[in-house]
């Protein structure tokens, strides 16, 4: 199989289906799968497609309606283009993805440092009023002299018991609640999608496989997201999507397949108002 010229791949794949009579809308609508996509696979165009699973899952769909095998179409592709069965589709690396997280921890532990280093001379002008405050009352309570009784010499039958001056409460110093600590901004981010239409939706969040099928009309699903969500759609224009509450831009024109990474870093590019 791995002998076949790199062109001849997508030319059988034409072939089937002109022989089965079958249109490329006709496999569009079968599959959910753009035409855009369905005629860069007939010209060996793998540009254009998502990559690894999200492609060999296109590739078992249009064998299927062209009257071919699917395992044995998927062997010869494998065989023919080993390289672009895994990779094909997208714009990063693995060794980027990491890279990507080691910087979100990075920032994450550099806000956090920032804050404690922030709350210590908060914390200490708190304590040095407060002691500051307590100091200044004791010394007002001891240099106020205490309160003498007066007798009316001059008229004995208008001696008094010795007059009682106003009660002294002992003065505290203030009262400060304790510094609290500021949390830092959550770096989560939630992400919407809401099918209108038919489409093969592939979801990986934070490097684990969430979803990998069909949605219906009307189906939604929510994720949140701390380090990244890599979406890849079958047709662009079948999915919206909000980013924290906020509607996003389409991903693309109708009918094309797209892959699409998003964080907390870069979402507000894709929101509708940018």
């Amino acid at each position: 199989m791995a002998d076949r010229p790199p062109g001849d791949f997508g030319r059988r794949l034409r072939e089937a289906r002109e022989r089965r009579g079958v249109s490329l809308r006709q496999i569009a609508y079968a599959t959910k799968i753009g035409i855009g996509a369905l005629e860069a696979l007939e010209r060996n165009d793998f540009s254009r497609l998502p990559g690894g699973i999200f492609s060999r899952a296109f590739i078992r769909s249009y064998a299927n309606e062209v009257g071919l095998d699917p395992d044995r179409t998927l062997q010869d592709f494998i065989a023919q283009f080993p390289h672009d069965s895994v990779a094909v589709g997208h714009p990063k690396s693995i060794q980027s993805e990491d890279h990507q997280a080691i910087e979100s921890d990075r920032r994450s532990a550099t806000t956090l440092v920032r804050l404690v280093l922030l709350s210590i001379p908060i914390a200490g002008a708190i304590l040095y009023f407060t002691t500051v405050g307590r100091r200044g009352a004791s010394s007002a309570a001891e240099t106020t002299p205490a309160p003498t009784a007066t007798t009316l010499v001059n008229d004995p039958a208008r001696a008094l018991s010795p007059v009682e001056g106003p009660a002294l409460s002992r003065v505290e110093g203030p009262v400060v609640a304790p510094a609290s600590v500021t949390t830092s901004p959550s770096d989560r981010l939630t992400v919407a999608l809401s099918a209108i239409g038919e489409c093969w939706v592939s979801v990986t969040v934070d490097g684990e496989k969430k979803v990998d099928r069909l949605l219906k009309p009307g189906e939604q699903l929510v994720m949140d997201v701390h380090r990244e969500l890599l979406l890849t759609a079958g047709d662009a224009s079948a999915i919206t999507i909000t980013l924290n509450g906020a509607g996003a831009r389409p991903l693309g024109r109708p009918g094309q397949a797209v892959t699409v990474r998003l964080n907390s870093a870069n979402f507000k590019d894709y929101l509708a108002n940018q």
